[in-house]
């Protein structure tokens, strides 16, 4: 009797790396994590997940056989050693820019979204960022710490400039944050009005989108790393990706997903569908 064979990929994800367009890397980092630690297992249960999903989405309409995407796997990082993590992330990105892929990048906390985002203004000089998270991030510091989850929005302002960072979801941080995020005027609601204007705002701008999971409403997503109440919606997401899809996306990531603290495995197999969902987004629509 042959028994069937789960592959560890992404589901679907099997093209090789020279004939893909896009390419999925894992980034096991957590070692920022502020409160509950545990998303450098995240990469593995998404692709775990994504064997009791299916590729097609109802919502684009989309299979994901028609895409061309290469699992990479994991990378190898130094518990502990920050720095030298942060450094081999930005080069397994720079490998995939250097191909002229599409970037998917799984983490992690969400840290690792600095590394990318200077090794992306390498390519993508005039890019600007597309947050969606409940937390603002823009602490100058935590505990002393300047190279935190919990400040890697500033850092990132640091190098993008005033002006191209974009925040949604929001709905924690500090007091100074939020003047902070005032005073760039860099939260935008899904409000029409709002959203309408950053998508006209951004048009024909490169776009890079990092997704924290604790976006989601921990009712439905409660395997994060710092879950927050009152967030947003399954139906609010695809909303949202819809209207994203009329910008010129260049990459994303995916991040902060805790798979050990959620034994129903509903947080790990939900971020297996938002990974579907924006692959099919935007994979398809800007290489």
């Amino acid at each position: 009797m042959r028994l069937p064979f789960v592959e560890t990929n992404y589901i679907s994800a099997t093209a090789s790396f020279e004939k893909s367009n896009g390419a999925i890397l894992g980034c096991p980092y957590d070692g920022s994590a502020s409160f509950r630690p545990g998303a450098r297992f995240g990469p593995s249960a998404i692709r775990r997940a994504s064997w009791g999903i299916e590729t097609f989405s109802p919502y684009f309409q989309r299979d994901l056989s028609r895409c061309s995407i290469h699992d990479m796997g994991d990378l190898e990082l130094p518990l502990g050693e920050k720095k030298i993590s942060l450094g081999l992330i930005r080069n397994g990105l720079g490998k995939i820019l250097s191909e002229k892929k599409f970037p998917i990048l799984l983490g992690g906390d969400h840290l690792i979204t600095l590394p990318i985002i200077e090794e992306m203004l390498t390519v993508y000089p005039r890019l600007h960022l597309v947050q969606i998270d409940a937390h603002t991030d823009l602490r100058e510091d935590y505990l002393g710490e300047p190279l935190s989850h919990s400040t890697v929005m500033r850092k990132v302002v640091d190098h993008l400039g005033e002006g191209r960072l974009f925040q949604i979801g929001i709905r924690a941080g500090t007091e100074e944050e939020f003047k902070l995020a005032r005073k760039m005027k860099s939260i935008v609601s899904l409000e029409a009005s709002p959203l309408s204007s950053m998508i006209k705002r951004l048009k024909n701008q490169p776009v890079y989108i990092t997704f924290d999971l604790d976006a989601i409403d921990p009712g439905l997503m409660p395997g994060v790393g710092t879950p927050e109440p009152g967030g947003l919606t399954f139906p609010e997401f695809i909303f949202l990706m819809k209207k994203l899809q009329a910008l010129h996306v260049v990459g994303f990531d995916i991040v902060e997903l805790t798979p050990d603290y959620d034994p129903t495995q509903v947080s790990s197999v939900t971020a297996s569908v938002i990974l579907r969902e924006m692959i099919l987004a935007f994979c398809l629509e800007n290489i």
